[in-house]
């Protein structure tokens, strides 16, 4: 019900005075109750032939609340000259009722309190307004440029005139006000949301946290009450701010620093952040932002010692970083953060590249695995702290992804603080030119949650907004966004001149003084700091830095290198090791966990369709049957559950697999109960987390490979419901799967299952792009591998666990082999054997070969069948299932006993320019021709991967087929 109402109840009411009967039971019990709130006499019954009603007597007691928006009790109606549609008055004592626009009711006390409901739900409505749009006319722009007005705030657009302000009305629709005149409340709503602090938190629908944002904000005009060792500590966060700056760039003139110039809040936003997160009992904290003000953070919050900051501008030691390491303002740091009343939390924040906001989902993972290892189920002991730019913040779609995933079963991590450093330009891209929206943060309002803006130049102001964002997230596990209006006092980074572009933003900054001059001036007023105070902090503050630049200059220092964390000392990176891995099971103990997989809980309905795959896996765990894919996986996941690793695998359709194979996650046909069989594997398991995600590739695979960084002793694993489908993800690929190691010396176990093969369904369902990892591929930084069968795939998982060395696990999976008849391994192999690089022809010996086939993947099984066709037996089929790394001589050691000169041919599904060929081609192709033919089989070049038709397919296999054997029948 709004204003545009009124006519309606108008109409309503006048028929309810002439025939109480007329109106429906609802409205006649409604009139009756706001005539006796108004003291008016209530209808009974109709005058006969009249129209007019008989009247029995009113009570006179009073309402706080009318009929449309909760009217109060003013027994005589003040004259306005903006009274509702045609009337210009109000009725008064001794004065005939003006008529309303239906008509008047013919009695003065009932349209005096028609009246004054009438007004009151203008009130009423310019409340809302002012909850809804105050934020609008908020003062956030610190430069001044920006200003926005809105009609619905003023009084006039509600039929309110300025003879109204000084009138009380009922004011009991605002938190702690009551009896106020129309003037002070429209003072304490302007007080509220249309000063520094603009806040949007209407489009959320629980009205328990609307009330609850509504009640904190209200009651104290959305200002805190600051003693003078709270804003003298703000003031000397700001002095550590600003300080630094000038110092790094007065000793190193024209150097890359990304300053935080011009939004230097921030460093006393993070510390009022982590002092409340102390408060909450939060015991680690996660960060995520990019490059601008990294260095000012990591220095005074993350308290990196400023030497080392300082000796890596100078870069004294080039040969130690040849070909590795990463810029300063992409690295990472962790440290321990004592708050002001002794509360001790653990600070990491997270290496990032320049791909700005694609961090944020790696943080996320980190902050659910810390979780997760600390048995955190309620996600109250570990939060992520965020912090974005203003156009990346609007511009990436990471964003959305991130935000997407905050409330999912699987990536929930019960609130992150968002705080966006809105510099109010991207590099020198307008707003106007960047996004959209109104602000750069209104992608967040897809979820229910507050996005405050506050100005920047206002510290107390930021500590409110601060202040009230952290209480928020502890009172309802949920993300909350800060978007800190400031500026660029130096351009994108300090050698870009930004006044080329901007030149009317610059001439208001080079005017300005800086925030903490503007807070030191306000503090001198109140009388709350001297400047002999003042003076002392910043002589303090740079007496230090200049001790550490000297220190920085000796040539016996040694910068502090940080070690991975202490649930890492067990495990390296490097080369990879030579030694054997052991991932055998006893028979026996396989035997019995895959039967535990096949024991469903008493009257649990199951799928008719599953009864018959359910009865082969019983059969598997006897030992009758061999085992398929499905069977393997399934078994290399319980036998880690049982031996204390977990386990986590997410992903498009995860938990009952895309090619309807895995079916880890069953459903009760007729209730539609849940049953995890991996879940009850036995007595003391491992945890395990099966998730289906949402439709995103870069947001997820992010999410995993953060949680892979905090969980060396598990596997964890991300599966794209086709391999082609990671390319969306290429980012977290290039930037931190494939280099972290090389630049942070971070390592991680993550394994990424991508189904590959071509099998005629288009470009977009058959390639994995194998050829870009392969390009990727360098100083032993990824494993490549494309396991043929079951066994080899169930003993690949397991050693990504059980041995020590830590990379990440490119495996290229089957989709039609998940049910060949041949893709099948025994119990006993299953569980004795062991993971081979290469696996040889066990049919045809080396010596008598006239031509080596080498292939990797389902290609294979294709060619076996090819072979046996044309009964040829003289042509081996070798099967590379680790491409990456291998070595020369393991390539060569696999072609032991073939004579010289045989012919050795390379077979593959893709194009000639994609798949594996251009890559052994480059790396064995010399070394293999000094003894050997090397040559190869494959379709002809390609900038797509395959074609669209599967008739065509079938033709263009086998002419891939006839190929690799041509001159051999």
């Amino acid at each position: 019900m709004n204003s545009y109402s009124l006519d309606y109840i108008d109409d309503l009411y006048v028929q309810y005075v002439r025939d109480p009967s007329s109106v429906s039971e609802t409205w006649r019990q409604y009139f009756e109750q706001f005539l006796v709130g108004a003291g008016a006499p209530i209808q009974t019954t109709a005058a006969p032939g009249s129209g007019t009603a008989g009247i029995t007597a009113g009570s006179s007691r009073t309402r706080s609340a009318g009929p449309v928006g909760g009217g109060g009790g003013m027994p005589n109606g003040p004259v306005s000259s903006q009274s509702a549609g045609s009337s210009k008055g109000s009725p008064t004592n001794g004065a005939a009722a003006r008529p309303t626009p239906s008509g008047s009711t013919g009695d003065q006390n009932v349209d005096q309190a028609l009246w004054l409901a009438r007004i009151q739900d203008r009130i009423d409505q310019l409340v809302r307004e002012y909850r809804v749009r105050g934020h609008l006319v908020a003062k956030l722009d610190p430069l001044g440029l920006f200003e926005n007005g809105c009609p619905e705030l003023s009084p006039q657009s509600h039929g309110l005139s300025d003879q109204d302000l000084a009138r009380p009305f009922d004011s009991s629709i605002l938190e702690n006000v009551s009896g106020s005149t129309l003037d002070v409340i429209l003072k304490k709503l302007q007080q509220t949301y249309c000063r520094s602090i603009g806040a949007q938190f209407m489009h959320i629908d629980n009205r328990n946290i609307r009330d609850w944002l509504q009640r904190r904000m209200e009651t104290t005009e959305n200002r805190l009450d600051l003693s003078y060792e709270r804003q003298r500590r703000i003031y000397t966060r700001l002095a550590d701010a600003s300080i630094f700056e000038e110092f790094v760039r007065r000793k190193f003139v024209g150097a890359k620093t990304f300053s935080l110039e011009g939004a230097e809040s921030l460093i006393p936003l993070l510390d009022l952040a982590l002092e409340k997160a102390g408060q909450h009992k939060v015991q680690e904290v996660v960060m995520g932002m990019a490059h601008r003000g990294r260095l000012n953070v990591m220095a005074n919050i993350l308290k990196k010692r400023a030497m080392n900051i300082f000796w890596s501008f100078d870069d004294p030691t080039p040969e130690l970083s040849r070909g590795g390491g990463d810029v300063r303002y992409h690295l990472g740091y962790s440290s321990d953060w004592k708050t002001a009343s002794g509360d001790k939390l653990h600070i990491s924040l997270c290496f990032n590249p320049s791909h700005l906001e694609f961090v944020n989902t790696v943080a996320q993972g980190r902050c659910r695995c810390k979780q997760d290892n600390r048995g955190d189920a309620a996600r109250k002991e570990v939060m992520t702290i965020l912090i974005h730019g203003d156009a990346a913040f609007a511009g990436e779609g990471i964003v959305q992804e991130t935000l997407n995933l905050s409330e999912l079963p699987g990536y929930r991590t019960g609130g992150t603080l968002h705080v966006v450093i809105n510099n109010q330009v991207g590099f020198t891209t307008e707003p106007q030119d960047g996004r959209s929206t109104t602000y750069a943060t209104d992608v967040a309002k897809m979820l229910q949650i507050p996005i405050f803006h506050v100005n920047g130049e206002d510290p107390e102001a930021v500590a409110q907004v601060v202040s009230l964002a952290m209480d928020f997230r502890k009172e309802f596990n949920r993300d909350v966004v800060i978007d800190l209006y400031a500026y660029r006092r130096w351009g994108h980074n300090e050698g870009d001149e930004p006044r080329f572009t901007q030149p009317k933003m610059y001439a208001e900054i080079d005017r300005r003084p800086g925030v903490r001059q503007q807070y030191l001036n306000r503090l001198l007023e109140l009388g709350k700091i001297t400047e002999a105070e003042a003076e002392q902090i910043s002589l303090e503050r740079t007496e230090k830095l200049e001790s550490e630049f000297e220190a920085s200059k000796n040539e016996r220092f040694v910068p502090d290198t940080q070690t991975l964390a202490a649930n890492w000392s067990d495990y390296f990176g490097g080369p990879e090791p030579s030694e054997p891995t052991n991932t055998t099971v006893e028979v026996k103990t396989l035997s019995r966990l895959l039967d535990s997989l096949t024991r469903l809980p008493e009257g649990f309905s199951q799928h008719k369709k599953l009864k018959r795959p359910m009865a082969q896996r019983r059969e598997m765990a006897e030992g009758k049957r061999p085992l398929d894919w499905a069977a393997a996986e399934a078994a290399a996941f319980a036998s880690l559950l049982d031996e204390g690793h977990p386990v986590r695998l997410t992903g498009q359709d995860v938990q009952r697999g895309t090619f309807s194979h895995r079916h880890a996650v069953l459903h009760d046909v007729k209730n539609g109960a849940l049953y995890t069989p991996l879940q009850n594997v036995g007595e003391g398991q491992a945890r395990l987390e099966l998730y289906n995600s949402p439709l995103s590739e870069a947001g997820v695979l992010g999410f995993e490979y953060g949680y892979s960084l905090d969980c060396p002793n598990g596997l964890c694993m991300w599966e794209a419901q086709f391999g082609d489908f990671w390319n969306v993800a290429q980012v977290i690929v290039d930037q931190f799967i494939a280099s972290a190691e090389d630049k942070w010396d971070r390592l991680s176990g993550l394994t990424m299952l991508l189904p590959h093969g071509f099998e005629g369904q288009g470009p977009e369902h058959c390639s994995a792009r194998v050829e870009r990892f392969l390009a990727m591929a360098a100083e032993d930084n990824i494993q490549i591998c494309q396991p043929t069968t079951p066994a080899q795939f169930f003993h690949l998982l397991r050693r990504q666990v059980i041995r020590k060395w830590r990379k990440p696990l490119i495996a290229l999976t089957p989709k039609s082999l998940l049910r060949h008849p041949e893709v099948t391994s025994p119990l006993e192999i299953v569980a004795g054997g062991s993971f081979q690089k290469i696996l040889p022809d066990r049919k045809v010996p080396l010596e008598n070969a006239k031509r080596v086939l080498l292939c990797t993947g389902k290609i294979y099984y294709d060619l076996l069948q090819q072979r046996r066709e044309l009964e040829i037996e003289n042509v081996p089929i070798l099967r590379v299932e680790q491409l990456y790394p291998l070595a020369l001589e393991e390539l060569m050691g696999a072609l032991d006993g073939l004579a010289d000169r045989t012919e050795i041919r390379w077979v593959q599904d893709e194009p000639a320019n994609m798949g594996a060929w251009p890559y052994m081609k480059l790396k064995f192709g010399d070394q293999l021709a000094e003894r050997f033919k090397f040559s190869k089989a494959t379709r002809a070049e390609s900038a797509s991967p395959s074609t669209g038709s599967m008739a065509a397919h079938k033709l263009e296999q086998a002419e891939l087929l006839a190929a690799a054997f041509e001159g051999l029948s």
